[in-house]
């Protein structure tokens, strides 16, 4: 009599959870690893950053920085253009947003493609065109004022979409009661709508902020003879690496965690 196989079958393996395994880390490899690398230059002695040729421990890449004219004046550069694209981007995005959700008409599938267009629209389109046209209609040569409408041109479509879907999970009923009782258009946007779309204000020039900051293309070409932080390390790039920049790189990054950690705590307490 044939005797019963009593062995069990071994589990066949999970390979998929391997892949999404292996995945997940050459994604964060990706991501964080240049990272890393930029830090430890910052701080190698060594007078073009490198990780591999340790020249040792310093913190003068830092110090040189305050001393460096062009670089802090680049960084008075970026953060006013970057208050002037908010003061820009923010109300044509709610105004834009605001129109194509209350407004129900077959034109409103055209608006919105010229509305989101200039996101689709090449930096170097948008700067030489926003160069263009203040120069030869208004006489305004090239500079931070130029950079500052190029750059709102686009981050105003960005903050439009974001107040798009926050106004789409709007109740409508306490602004069409309010109109009911004689309350005026304008008083309804102010004391129901604006509130309701004040985290997503606060959100959108969060972005509006980092993106001007960050901004290559557009800027270079339509600020003429002034410069950022950013072009100035772009232009600073043709003739050699310098640690100073990896020092910049690794403040920013700094300031970002510590903002975000706040904001994550305050949220928390809320």
């Amino acid at each position: 009599m044939a005797q019963p196989d009593t062995a069990r079958a071994k589990p066949a393996r999970d390979w998929s959870q391997a892949v999404l395994n292996g995945y997940m880390m050459v994604f964060f490899a990706y991501m964080f690893l240049p990272l890393i690398f930029m830090v430890i230059a910052a701080f190698n002695a060594s007078p073009t950053p490198s990780v591999t040729d340790w020249q040792g421990f310093t913190l003068d890449w830092f110090r040189k920085l305050p001393d460096d004219a062009r670089f802090i004046q680049g960084l008075f550069h970026s953060l006013f253009i970057a208050a002037g694209v908010i003061v820009i981007a923010i109300p044509l995005g709610l105004s834009g947003a605001l129109l194509l959700t209350r407004l129900e008409t077959r034109g409103t599938t055209v608006l919105y493609t010229l509305l989101v267009s200039p996101i689709l629209t090449p930096g170097i389109v948008l700067g030489v065109t926003t160069m263009i046209f203040w120069r030869d209609t208004f006489g305004v040569e090239a500079g931070l004022f130029t950079a500052m409408a190029a750059q709102a041109s686009f981050i105003a479509s960005y903050c439009m979409l974001m107040f798009m879907a926050r106004l789409q999970r709007q109740e409508r009923t306490q602004e069409e009661a309010a109109l009911d009782l004689g309350a005026s258009p304008w008083l309804v946007f102010r004391r129901i709508t604006l509130p309701f779309m004040m985290p997503t204000i606060a959100t959108a020039s969060v972005l509006a902020l980092l993106q001007s900051i960050e901004n290559y293309n557009t800027t270079f070409f339509a600020i003429g003879g002034s410069w950022t932080l950013v072009t100035e390390i772009g232009a600073r790039m043709r003739f050699g690496l310098s640690p100073m920049v990896n020092a910049i790189g690794v403040i920013f990054v700094v300031l970002t965690i510590v903002a975000a950690t706040s904001w994550v705590l305050l949220k928390r307490k809320k």
